[in-house]
């Protein structure tokens, strides 16, 4: 199943929406960069502290992800696949970093069968009733 891990490149379609609340100082101090042309506006700026602080810590990031056997990228989970491991008495213990999505075709009685915990550190996607079904496993 591991075919399906890629590495994500965060672009428009991509991301997740997050809300931060700041000061009214750093965010003035934020404009003043933009305006002086530093950064093409606030999200730039914000995106680029970010980036800037994962690849400060990138080797403790590494070292977690290994020590925890977490999959890095997108993880995509479809229902033949899903079907093959109920099939194999197999039961999945999903842990991402990133994107995991569970197809839309997949039953909630099919996730249960077959995903015995999930860890997603990143965004899930998955039907309503897949994650009202897998709630208790969802960490």
């Amino acid at each position: 199943m591991t075919a399906d891990i890629h590495r994500l490149r965060e672009g428009p379609g991509e991301s997740e929406k997050i809300t931060i609340n700041l000061g009214y100082v750093d965010l003035g101090s934020i404009d003043l960069l933009v305006r002086e042309g530093f950064y093409s506006n606030r999200t730039d700026l914000i995106r680029t502290a970010i980036r800037n602080q994962l690849s400060a810590h990138a080797d403790v990031v590494k070292q977690s992800m290994a020590r925890q056997t977490l999959e890095v990228g997108l993880r995509r989970y479809r229902r033949d696949q899903l079907e093959a491991a109920r099939d194999a008495g197999e039961k999945l213990r999903i842990q991402v970093v990133g994107l995991a999505t569970i197809a839309d075709d997949v039953t909630p009685e099919l996730a249960l069968a077959t995903i015995e915990s999930i860890t997603v550190l990143g965004a899930l996607q998955a039907s309503k009733a897949v994650k009202t079904a897998l709630s208790d496993r969802i960490r």
